[in-house]
């Protein structure tokens, strides 16, 4: 669209511009060449200036839904207080890094999982803000959904669905409660948590990187369908970006990849790392830490130890040994394997994890010698150890009590 001030100047350019050389009128084919470049000039401004304002009128109306879902998300304090029996010890179900988690009931009878962030946990309420509107936007079956917060004072308090058959460690290193994994369901939660860290990985509109996963993190549902919780130290990384790094290490030991523990890097690959130890563990019924038989043993030693001799199947849990599917077993040991690899770009995909477990058919690498093989025995009673790096002051062993 042009303005007045456009016209005048097409007019000029027709009808009065003189030519310097010669004194006589401008030939009709330059001033046409010359208008027709002016219009296209004139028109791609106005284009131009069209989209700035629809793309700032499209930003405030995003921001206009991101203060409205906020909103929406928030409880009150004495909603929460009410839910929880004012965070009554009878209801703690868990404990974290960063806090604990209580059962709570909603005055509509809806059950809550609530984790009551330590005040020390050094995060701003707009930073707090911006991490709850984050994760609620992340909808997978895979992933525990949050349902709102809480941000009174100096209280920060994050509301889950609450998810029945409390955590997978629960479960797995129990004697007796592991017996109600056998392989089928095993196979199935394998199966979902390789879904859930696809979707955070590739799938969904970030690419987060969890780096936390363990048992103690991945919850069970009333069919025993796992769901990955806990993203207080997840991190957001833009679609083109490969790792980062950071020169405060937090986490668990033993779930760790050796190049974030050495060298603060983590990636994509880091969370595959620690879905392989997990992977392990859930085969084995072990805890990835040293455990004794006739000596003592690190988890991914005693993997790598039995695959290479083709002792393979020994890593089974005795529990299962029964009923299983050996092709299966075989596959999982290999996948989890090949996660923990030392060299990260050997480590696969999610993607090729996930399509490794719906297609038998597809080829894998082989593995090499695990990482940490070579680490000092630790004490896992321990919160470090002399094979980290000192400073590493916020590794922990932490694990979840029954939810």
């Amino acid at each position: 669209m042009f303005l007045g001030s456009d016209y005048d100047i097409l007019y000029n350019f027709f009808f009065y511009l003189p030519n310097a050389e010669k004194g006589k009128r401008i030939s009709v084919g330059t001033i046409l060449a010359t208008a027709v470049s002016i219009a296209i000039g004139v028109l791609l401004l106005s284009t131009l200036s069209w989209c700035w304002v629809t793309r700032k009128k499209e930003k405030m109306i995003g921001d206009a839904n991101d203060i409205i879902n906020v909103e929406s998300l928030q409880f009150d304090l004495s909603t929460v207080i009410a839910a929880t029996n004012n965070f009554s010890h009878d209801n703690k179900i868990g404990q974290g890094g960063f806090g604990w988690v209580y059962k709570g009931k909603l005055s509509n009878g809806q059950e809550i999982a609530v984790k009551r962030l330590s005040k020390s946990s050094g995060q701003g309420a707009e930073e707090f803000k911006n991490e709850v509107v984050l994760v609620a936007k992340l909808q997978h079956r895979n992933l525990v959904r949050l349902l709102g917060f809480c941000l009174e004072g100096e209280e920060k308090i994050l509301i889950y669905e609450f998810v029945p058959n409390k955590s997978l460690d629960y479960f797995l290193f129990d004697s007796d409660k592991r017996a109600c994994l056998d392989w089928p369901t095993r196979y199935k939660i394998i199966g979902g948590i390789a879904r859930g860290l696809l979707y955070l990985h590739e799938d969904s509109r970030f690419k987060i990187i969890h780096r936390d996963l363990k048992a103690s993190n991945v919850l069970l549902d009333g069919d025993m369908n796992p769901k990955i919780s806990d993203f207080g130290m997840a991190r957001i990384f833009g679609m083109d970006q490969s790792q980062a790094n950071t020169n405060r290490v937090v986490g668990t030991f033993g779930y760790m990849p050796p190049e974030y523990v050495r060298q603060g890097l983590f990636s994509v690959k880091s969370d595959i790392y620690s879905f392989g130890v997990l992977l392990l563990e859930i085969i084995t019924g072990k805890k990835n830490s040293f455990y004794h038989s006739e000596y003592a043993e690190y988890l991914l030693s005693f993997a790598w130890r039995n695959w290479n001799e083709g002792t393979a199947s020994e890593l089974l849990d005795p529990i299962l040994r029964e009923f299983y599917s050996r092709e299966e077993v075989m596959r999982c040991i290999h996948i989890g394997l090949l996660c923990v690899q030392d060299n990260v770009d050997q480590r696969p995909t999610m993607a090729t994890i996930a399509r490794t477990l719906n297609i038998h058919s597809v080829a894998l690498e082989l593995p090499q010698r695990p990482a940490f093989l070579g680490y000092e025995r630790m004490e896992t009673t321990q919160s470090t150890s002399r094979s980290i790096p000192e400073s590493m002051n916020d590794v922990t062993n932490t694990e979840l009590a029954p939810r």
